[in-house]
């Protein structure tokens, strides 16, 4: 439920970033302890940087990572409704197993989901209006531990090269770890046994390229001293971390 106290505004709304009628319950609830990021602070976040996260995730059904009492509580991964979520979360059958998958359609469902004590917002390849048709790629680049930050920017970036000699425009971000992700926008023609296979194929590629720098190969033994190239996100059902979301980590990581 969205209902219970607390305040009902990000305190970012007052210039001028996102509003929500969404009241937040013990908005000083701390979730991340050690650096004192409240349950407010991160609704605050949000909506200074709704305007960008907006396209990423609205109407794209979601994973959630839930911590109700903070990362250094419980935590629990959810992919479908349950009682008690409020209906500013909104709900839709997937045509193949019946379950309720989730998704938001404003600023208000995610304000929503800050309520219900997510702290970690994962997203499909696709859009609930294109379920079967991706409308992205995502490679999500997983070093090995003996890999230094650098050298994973170094690799995204090679890799946004590459892809843009295939005239495949693309977008680098941080994972809010230590990997990067490169993200291909699609138009939704493909289904996702294609969209799979490609990206699968550009994986090997790299490998084969660069076999001393890049794995293609999910196994730990692989990918000792080199950065695993993760296609597998391609997959239906299958979700990455939101653009802008925040990460269950120490530090409070984007």
């Amino acid at each position: 439920s969205d209902a219970g106290g607390g305040t009902a505004t990000p305190k970012a709304a007052s210039a001028g970033v996102a509003r929500t009628s969404v009241k937040l319950s013990h908005p000083d609830k701390l979730l991340w302890p050690d650096e004192k990021v409240s349950k407010l602070d991160l609704l605050d976040h949000y909506a200074l940087v709704w305007p960008r996260m907006e396209q990423f995730v609205v109407n794209r059904p979601l994973s959630l990572v839930r911590a109700p009492d903070g990362i250094g509580g419980q935590r629990f991964f959810q992919k479908h409704a349950s009682p008690g979520m409020s209906d500013k979360i909104a709900r839709m059958k997937d045509p193949t197993d019946g379950e309720e998958i989730l998704f938001i359609k404003d600023f208000d469902g995610l304000a929503a989901l800050v309520q219900y004590g997510v702290v970690e917002v994962h997203i499909w390849g696709s859009t609930v209006d294109e379920l079967e048709k991706p409308d992205q790629i995502i490679f999500d680049l997983d070093p090995d531990e003996g890999v230094d930050v650098k050298a994973v920017r170094e690799a995204a970036l090679d890799i946004h090269k590459q892809l843009d000699e295939l005239s495949l425009p693309n977008l680098v971000k941080t994972s809010g770890g230590k990997g990067y992700h490169v993200l291909v926008p699609l138009k939704p023609s493909a289904d996702w046994d294609e969209v799979k296979d490609f990206a699968h194929d550009f994986a090997r590629a790299l490998e084969q390229a660069a076999p001393d720098r890049y794995t293609a190969t999910l196994s730990k033994k692989a990918r000792t001293g080199k950065i695993f190239v993760d296609y597998l996100r391609n997959g239906r059902g299958s979700t990455t971390v939101a653009p802008y979301s925040s990460r269950a980590k120490k530090g409070a990581t984007v």
